[in-house]
């Protein structure tokens, strides 16, 4: 290796380590933001909430990669521009592809890096770190309860004064609210001197145990007069139990797979997935047609029969009916129709519901290529327009790769949301940022090796100035005149 290429190497690594590690930390403190309602006020141990952090730390790599590479290529060659390092490498004949080239095979590199974490590491991160949140309830159930203040869980608002044992199971002066079930604003307090918290591994229910305590509720009486004396049923007892889903206190959907599981799969585990998903889908349609053709045999069957005979066919087909079989025939007919309407909707609906989970299993498919090929992407943009710019530093440097970049996220995320809803083809709601800023790579690659600046200003202005010129001759002369 020349000396040349160990000199960019080192440039370009030092400054690329140094952006990854400050972008990292910056996405980590929005990653605790976003799930602070899971940390704060529930006595989560260090250990606990570290295992939270590393859980979520890989689901940030494919963000922070492709902005660390842009970032830090603009910042590398501008900084090497700005010292007129290029210009002597020019004068010696070094080209500025030459001068990548070594850059290259380190992306390269570190493509196949990202490829194997993203197909590996995020998906058992993300089976982790969604059963960690699954699960901390069951592991320390009282997380959910907070001292001197009524929690939201599930169906109940509760409040405790104290908790005690070793896990904060033991509960002291609880008072519950229960939320209204059938909407008519009936109101129920529970009130206990004491309680604990039990729970099972095997299951997803959390059942609070109350001692010595009275059960208040408001009665809504059916008759409006009767309202105004407010009537209530109050009762005492020695031990009461309440289950508790603990879906609901972790607020995560268990049995959504279409939000969950396909970040989970690697590369292998996403095809099979997807050709059971597609089969799967094929088979209801067939299904749903052959079923469609017994109703309508079925309801042939059930009319009331008519005698055959070669005639003409008639204009009115039901003339050939007394009243009594109109009448039969007609509410066959119109119930038949309400009947295959609502099974078309709802097969239409589950249909649709099938169709975008089998989108977001593709989408996912081509996320594990698109990390790879932003790399090289975002290589190639900060490279040459590091060069052209010629500005290194924190300054100019982050004013562009922060504009290229949330222009790369938001028709990322637009592609992908109109890909989900079946409004475009998975494959290029995935690629279509990569799609759409591929030509201004090669642009700015080009105009960096031709020495041509990034915006061509007299090609803006010439026009101006002869627009200029042209009046001012008109007007110099008639003031010759005058």
């Amino acid at each position: 290796m020349k000396i040349l290429d160990k000199y960019l190497l080192k440039t370009f690594l030092g400054t690329f380590a140094t952006v990854f590690v400050i972008l990292f930390f910056v996405f980590i403190l929005q990653t605790v933001w976003l799930f602070i309602a899971d940390l704060a006020g529930k006595d989560l141990d260090f250990m606990m909430v570290v295992k939270f952090l590393a859980f979520a730390m890989p689901r940030i790599i494919p963000l922070v990669l492709p902005l660390s590479i842009l970032l830090a290529s603009i910042m590398s060659f501008g900084n090497l521009s700005e010292h007129y390092e290029f210009a002597a490498m020019k004068s010696s004949g070094i080209s500025l592809q030459r001068a990548m080239r070594s850059l290259t095979i380190a992306i390269t590199i570190l493509s196949i890096i990202a490829f194997f974490f993203a197909n590996n590491v995020i998906p058992y991160a993300e089976f982790k770190f969604i059963n960690f949140r699954k699960n901390i309830a069951q592991a320390k159930p009282a997380l959910a309860i907070t001292e001197g203040q009524f929690s939201d869980v599930g169906m109940y608002n509760i409040k405790v004064n104290k908790k005690s044992g070793k896990n904060g199971n033991h509960l002291t002066g609880i008072t519950i609210h229960q939320k209204s079930q059938n909407g008519d604003g009936s109101k129920t307090v529970i009130r206990a001197t004491d309680g604990e918290l039990v729970s099972n591994e095997g299951t997803n229910l959390l059942q609070l145990v109350l001692n010595d305590g009275n059960y208040y509720q408001d009665i809504v009486p059916k008759k409006y007069e009767e309202r105004g004396k407010l009537p209530f049923a109050k009762s005492s007892f020695k031990k009461y139990r309440i289950n508790i889903d603990l879906s609901q206190m972790n607020k995560v959907d268990t049995k959504d797979e279409s939000v969950s599981n396909n970040n989970m799969l690697n590369v292998s585990d996403l095809k099979y997935t997807l050709d059971s998903l597609t089969k799967n889908r094929d088979a209801e349609i067939i299904a749903f047609s052959e079923n469609s053709g017994t109703r309508i045999q079925t309801l042939n069957n059930n009319s009331p029969p008519v005698q055959t005979q070669k005639k003409p066919l008639l204009k009115n087909l039901l003339s050939v009916y007394n009243n009594e079989q109109k009448s039969k025939i007609l509410n066959a007919a119109s119930s038949s129709t309400q009947s295959n309407l609502y099974s078309i909707d709802a097969t239409k609906t589950e249909l649709d519901n099938k169709k975008k989970n089998i989108n977001v299993h593709i989408l996912s498919l081509n996320d594990k290529f698109v990390i790879v090929y932003a790399c090289f992407l975002m290589f190639f943009i900060g490279a040459p327009l590091g060069a052209i710019i010629r500005k290194g530093g924190i300054g100019l440097p982050i004013v562009f790769a922060v504009l290229i970049f949330i222009s790369f996220h938001f028709i990322n995320t637009f592609g992908k949301r109109i890909s989900q809803e079946d409004g475009l083809a998975p494959f290029l709601g995935s690629w279509m940022s990569s799609i759409i800023l591929t030509p201004l790579a090669l642009l700015l690659t080009y105009r960096a090796t031709n020495d041509i600046g990034l915006i061509n200003l007299d090609v803006l202005f010439t026009p101006i100035q002869k627009a200029f010129q042209k009046v001012y001759q008109k007007i110099i002369p008639s003031q010759n005149k005058e």
